[in-house]
């Protein structure tokens, strides 16, 4: 590779440096070209573009691209991960196929600008991917509003038993009650039953003339007891006033 050739590969690494989010420097020794292929494919998915260029030519870059902290892990044969996407989605590819594989060692890296120590490395590869973090988010978020909606429909449901209890009994729809309910309304109170009773009696207790007819009948029945029989002279003068007018007739 000539000067120039050189120069084309390192202004193009500075631009990758640039532009990625996070940096994950591994130790590739020992992987094999299938192995490179399905990384490569792995990290596809998050973004992540993985190459290998010679550390001289990487110092070159990282001075070009202002990421110095990168240096201190260009020792010995050295592969960078460029993550322009999922950061965790990435580490979790290499973590996950390092261990299957015993190879791809963490040497180092950065994220955001800060440098990335193996651990804080291994507790990235722990968190969820982006989409899952979304989704978890998104239940969440949607968790309460299912709670409404299941607690409005309840409450809709309810309504419409206790309406449709209602219209069985015929107070929505303006149907007449049962027969039975309707004697037991127009039967008149008891009070007004006695109160009819003592009317057709003849009067209440305050002295109607139902009371007093009787002692009226009772007044009048010993003045006509008390009336005198006629006398043996009066009756003598009847008889003799009788047998004149009868002579009189004959003479005549």
């Amino acid at each position: 590779m000539d000067r120039e050739q050189k120069t084309v590969v390192v202004d193009k690494l500075a631009g990758e440096l640039k532009d990625a989010d996070a940096i994950f420097a591994v130790d590739y020794r020992g992987m094999s070209v299938p192995q490179a292929a399905e990384l490569r494919d792995g990290l596809r998915e998050s973004d992540t573009n993985f190459r290998v260029v010679k550390n001289r030519l990487t110092l070159r870059a990282a001075d070009a691209a202002g990421t110095d902290g990168l240096k201190d892990f260009l020792s010995g044969p050295t592969a960078l991960a460029l993550v322009k996407g999922d950061a965790a989605l990435a580490a979790k590819t290499i973590s996950r196929l390092g261990t299957e594989w015993e190879l791809l060692d963490y040497k180092g890296g950065l994220m955001d600008g800060q440098v990335l120590d193996p651990d804080s490395f291994q507790t990235i590869a722990r968190l969820p991917g982006r989409d899952q973090l979304n989704a978890q988010f998104a239940g969440v978020v949607a968790s309460p509003l299912t709670g409404l909606v299941r607690g409005l429909g309840s409450m809709i449901q309810g309504l419409a038993l206790q309406l449709g209890q209602i219209a069985e009994q015929g107070l929505v729809t303006g149907e007449a009650p049962p027969a039975e309910e309707a004697t037991k309304e127009d039967e008149p109170p008891a009070a007004a039953d006695e109160d009819a009773s003592e009317d057709e009696d003849g009067g209440s207790e305050d002295g109607s003339p139902d009371e007093e007819a009787p002692a009226e009948e009772e007044s009048a029945a010993p003045e006509a007891e008390a009336d005198p029989e006629p006398s043996e002279d009066v009756a003598a003068d009847e008889e003799t006033s009788e047998d004149s007018d009868e002579n009189k007739e004959e003479g005549s």
